[in-house]
């Protein structure tokens, strides 16, 4: 059959990825790869992929600068993870198509273009519709009411979660009781669609693992989860607001990661900069992964680069070359 340069390209990707995966095995397999080319290094690139506890999935924001940009639009955006990274599983982001929630024939585009490029649409990510947690219980309702679009469209799109934040402003007390109220609520509204509801570690309380796996325990409903981020273990900025100023104080991310996984329903792979060997700097994958296989958990982890060093292709590809690896190495 004729190899077109699409064919060569994604092969010559293949081999690239297969390469960074040499080291898991001997001289003589290296060797052998070397001499028989980029069909051997898709077994062993399979090899790998077969032997993972988890799935691969790519989270929208890891492209948040195209898509704000306007270089890439959110139809394209299945297209782009199977294509370019051989990724068949997306978590949207509600940013870019956030007056889309109740036009079905925008979302139906949506999962079409899914489906056409064999791609599983897994969950939407949620954002400022509101505290979840705020202390005024009318404030709180709204933000309720105002996420029910989402597990809608989330529905529809045959996703199995929204991601949403437990943010509030008051005591750490008061807060949760407010986000077990709040997150409640949403969470009865989407039981009846057979949707999740499940918080991210993304800032404030929320990034203190024992105040959220509290907060979960005390909603103690079955489709409300977390999502443990990684890399989210700010609990405290010297600037106003939620995101101002530069952290001054982070939660211990494995202990973190450890207390929310009995409530998981997603793994968010975090990551920013790498050293020469393509590990990850602020956190240890096959520590981190560990924590996430002794914890039961055999779903999907998604990749979010927001890193600056590397471009966000480049940074994508890098995650899912140190997850392979990584996830290899646990035990």
């Amino acid at each position: 059959m004729k190899k077109t340069r699409r064919n060569f390209l994604l092969q010559a990707g293949q081999l690239t990825a297969g390469i960074g995966l040499l080291g898991l095995y001997s001289c003589d397999t290296v060797k052998q790869t070397i001499d028989t080319g980029v069909a051997k290094t898709k077994e062993i690139v399979d090899e790998v992929t077969n032997k993972q506890f988890f799935k691969i999935s790519l989270a929208q924001w890891s492209l948040n600068k195209a898509f704000f940009g306007g270089e890439l639009d959110n139809l394209d955006f299945a297209a782009k993870a199977k294509n370019d990274f051989g990724i068949d599983a997306i978590e949207y982001v509600n940013q870019f198509f956030a007056d889309k929630a109740n036009d079905l024939s925008y979302l139906n585009q949506m999962k079409q273009r899914a489906a056409d490029n064999g791609v599983k649409s897994l969950l939407i990510m949620v954002d400022r519709e509101g505290y979840l947690g705020a202390l005024d219980q009318s404030e709180r309702k709204e933000a309720v009411e105002k996420h029910y679009k989402w597990v809608d469209a989330a529905k529809h799109l045959g996703c199995h979660s929204i991601r949403v934040n437990a943010f509030g402003v008051g005591s750490a007390e008061d807060v949760a009781s407010a986000a077990v109220d709040g997150l409640g609520r949403l969470s009865e509204y989407a039981a009846k669609s057979d949707i999740n509801v499940i918080v991210e570690n993304h800032g404030s309380y929320s990034s203190n693992g024992a105040w959220l796996a509290g907060v979960m325990k005390s909603v103690g409903m079955d489709n409300c989860g977390t999502l443990p981020d990684f890399g989210n273990f700010c609990v405290k900025r010297d600037g106003e607001g939620m995101w101002g100023g530069d952290c001054v104080e982070e939660y211990d991310r494995y202990k973190g990661v450890m207390e929310m996984m009995p409530y998981a329903k997603g793994v968010s792979a975090k990551s920013h900069d790498f050293d020469a060997d393509g590990n990850e700097i602020h956190t240890d994958y096959t520590k981190v992964l560990q924590i996430v296989k002794d914890a039961g958990y055999r779903g999907y982890i998604g990749i979010e680069y927001e890193g600056q060093k590397l471009s966000p292709d480049e940074g994508i590809k890098a995650t899912k070359a140190l997850l392979m690896k990584a996830g290899a190495a646990v035990s």
